[in-house]
């Protein structure tokens, strides 16, 4: 069973790889959201790029990304503390990805994807926690960055075993968005309506 958990983190390295943006934006015709909008492949940016279509693939496949790797581990019978490394996996390889020169985003929606198996309840306060944020505020880093700082206390909450993975995983996703917010604190963070910027890497 230990020979497995190497094996599904480079699985989930890989998948983390595919860039879902990228692809997408081929596939249409749109501009690639590495050069265009904020320069940041995620959903956020093809939602500037090319509205709600394409943004709405682009959150599922990243979502996904996450989901199978981590989802496909536990029925493998790995420990909630492999689970954590191997979502942190899928994180990495959104964030470097191997076919994309290692030019990658911020990975909210494939942590998010990977923090789901732990239950409906934990997806559902993830997703409504983002959901509020962003309504409230249009900021989609400050949507992305409260919801990974409360991820750990949903979890404690729902299964403590999963707790100390999954504040692992937010912790990645913090250090991460330190760029946005400093942005934030400094009041010049762009809103995710704002489709002329090119600065604020949020999603």
């Amino acid at each position: 069973m230990t020979i497995l958990i190497p094996i599904m983190i480079v699985v989930a390295y890989l998948l983390g790889s595919i860039s879902s943006a990228v692809l997408i934006c081929r596939i249409i015709g749109l501009p690639d959201p590495r050069t265009e909008g904020s320069c940041n492949p995620g959903a956020t940016n093809v939602f500037r790029i090319g509205g709600w279509l394409p943004a709405l693939a682009t959150l599922l496949l990243d979502i996904l990304k996450g989901t199978i790797p981590v989802y496909g581990s536990f029925f493998l019978g790995l420990s909630p503390f492999a689970l954590g490394f191997i979502a942190i996996a899928a994180c990495i390889g959104h964030m470097f990805p191997l076919f994309f020169q290692f030019k990658g985003g911020k990975a909210v929606a494939t942590a998010l994807g990977s923090i789901g198996p732990i239950g409906w309840d934990m997806t559902g306060l993830l997703l409504g926690t983002w959901i509020l944020t962003l309504l409230i505020s249009r900021y989609s880093s400050l949507a992305s960055i409260t919801t990974v700082a409360l991820a750990p206390l949903y979890a404690f909450w729902i299964d403590p075993i999963y707790a100390i993975p999954v504040l692992m995983l937010s912790t990645l996703m913090i250090i991460r968005h330190r760029p946005n917010i400093e942005r934030l604190l400094a009041g010049t963070e762009k809103k995710v309506t704002d489709k002329s910027q090119r600065q604020d890497r949020s999603v």
